[in-house]
């Protein structure tokens, strides 16, 4: 409930500003999150929940702005950042590469994996403890190298 009130509260100010990009943004959090209620089984949303609603959001426009950037369609793409750029606000500062890897490599150690089979649970836990601190495939890309330096 506190990020509906949040966006409720930004749509109101960018509706005084009339800045589209942030509208355009906070409408479709708010119809994601109208959706996610309205789900069979959706229960309460949590934190957690509304985390990974904007999570899902911001990779659905990263992945497009990649996207039109790659076919040139240059005015499509700032779109896209521009609605990402709004979405960022409502995430937890990304952690860098460097930071990530010395937190992994410690859950491999502590999780005493040393062979590659047991990849998935490593990147199940690292996820679940970075959650929405590091993009997923960042977690997957570093567990491999980690795991292939230990063979």
């Amino acid at each position: 409930m506190e990020l509906e009130k949040k966006v409720m509260d930004m749509l109101k100010e960018a509706m005084k500003a009339k800045d589209e990009a942030a509208l355009r943004t906070l409408r479709a959090i708010k119809g994601a999150i109208l959706v996610a209620k309205t789900e069979k089984n959706a229960g309460e949303m949590t934190p957690e929940k509304e985390l990974q609603l904007i999570q899902k959001l911001a990779k659905q426009r990263k992945e497009s702005f990649e996207i039109y950037q790659g076919q040139g369609m240059t005015d499509l793409a700032a779109k896209e950042k521009e609605e990402l750029d709004v979405l960022e606000k409502f995430l937890p500062v990304q952690l860098s590469e460097n930071e990530v890897k010395p937190i992994i490599a410690g859950l491999i150690a502590e999780m005493g994996v040393t062979d590659m089979k047991e990849m998935g649970r490593v990147i199940g836990a690292a996820n679940k403890k970075l959650a929405g601190q590091a993009d997923g495939g960042l977690i997957s890309r570093i567990v491999k190298e980690l795991l292939t330096i230990t063979n």
